[in-house]
């Protein structure tokens, strides 16, 4: 009999025991995925220094999440790049220095884009696609600012075809701000080449590069007027099909231009429909890019309210969910540059072709 009673006390026992052995490998699993991250941040997010150094100075900036998010993006594929030119580099396939040159104008739009190149006057990009603080952004160009108070008070939008409009007047700025980058690289590499005395070999090459560069500069212009006369047509007539106004083929302005520019490249009617599918599903993935640009927007606020309330369970929920949409956020912004990457250069080879 007393060893009959003595078993609920020893299976008792044996409960908290095991109890406590669970809480001691679940702390030591959250210690050690805690290490892990510790290390990897010691580590450095990117392989490359002075990217680190980008992404470190960016956080302490206090840039929204939105925006560190798409700065990851964008040194990612900096990132991808620079591995990639020095792979190059050592095999002695760079000896004009043209693509270490690129690299260091995509890096400097890059610091611009996000108000890192020391200027005074430079202003971020509002590259998160929420209608906040719209109004504080400025296009800095008065034929655009023109245009946009023109477009908000015609009555013609409604606030998600605003959105919508402002998101192609911000990627018009940008446009814009990319070709005054590539016009001052250009402009002193001509300075430099005006000076030099005796032609060269060397110099045949450099003349090249400057050639290609003009080339670069004429589509940059091109896709820029294309995207100004549209612009102007929506502001005045509004988006509405059904009363004869502006017509759409898409809706997302980085999609539009390479719509535009594929139909003046030198396609095929098979390749130009199959560039157009192509450009659907991009879409697609772009739109899955903005949602969870919002979500994580509206975490990062829920976050910060959460933090006020002092209650650790609901902030310690709040900051698993916030990281998950964050890496997502991440992961989406690189997949989305990198096929903007992909489907730009195989039209600029079609644009290319149409001038030989």
């Amino acid at each position: 009999m007393a060893a009959v009673r003595a078993l609920p006390a020893l299976a008792a026992a044996l409960l908290l025991a095991a109890a406590g052995q669970a809480s001691k490998y679940s702390r030591e699993a959250n210690e050690g995925l805690a290490a892990a991250d510790g290390k990897r941040r010691e580590a450095g997010e990117f392989r490359v220094v002075r990217l680190n150094q980008i992404w470190e100075k960016a956080q302490r900036l206090h840039l929204s999440a939105v925006k560190l998010a798409e700065l990851h993006s964008d040194l990612k594929i900096q990132e991808k790049d620079e591995l990639s030119w020095k792979k190059l580099k050592a095999e002695g396939l760079d000896e004009d220095g043209e693509k270490e040159a690129k690299l260091r104008r995509n890096l400097n739009v890059i610091m611009t884009k996000y108000g890192m190149n020391g200027k005074k006057d430079s202003q971020l990009v509002d590259t998160n696609y929420i209608k906040d603080g719209t109004e504080s952004d400025t296009l800095d160009d008065p034929r655009l600012e023109k245009l946009w108070s023109k477009a908000k008070t015609s009555g013609k939008f409604s606030d998600e075809e605003l959105d919508k409009l402002w998101r192609e007047f911000t990627h018009h700025k940008e446009k814009i701000r990319e070709y005054n980058i590539l016009l001052e690289t250009v402009s002193r590499t001509e300075d430099i080449h005006k000076n030099v005395i005796n032609p060269s070999e060397e110099n045949l090459v450099k003349e090249e590069i400057l050639h290609n560069k003009h080339r670069e500069l004429k589509e940059k212009l091109r896709s820029i007027n294309q995207g100004f006369e549209r612009l102007r047509k929506v502001s005045h007539q509004g988006y509405d099909t059904t009363s004869g106004m502006i017509q759409q083929e898409f809706e997302e302005p980085r999609v539009i231009d390479l719509w535009d520019m594929a139909k003046s490249a030198n396609f095929t009617e098979k390749e130009l429909e199959s560039f157009r599918e192509e450009l659907k599903h991009f879409e697609a993935k772009i739109e899955k890019h903005h949602h969870y640009q919002k979500q994580l927007e509206i975490s990062h606020q829920k976050l910060k309210h959460v933090e006020e309330t002092g209650d650790k369970d609901h902030l310690n929920r709040n900051k698993e969910k916030y990281a998950m949409l964050q890496e997502k956020t991440k992961e989406l912004g690189y997949k989305v540059k990198k096929h903007l990457q992909d489907l730009s250069s195989r039209i600029s080879q079609g644009l290319q072709h149409n001038e030989l």
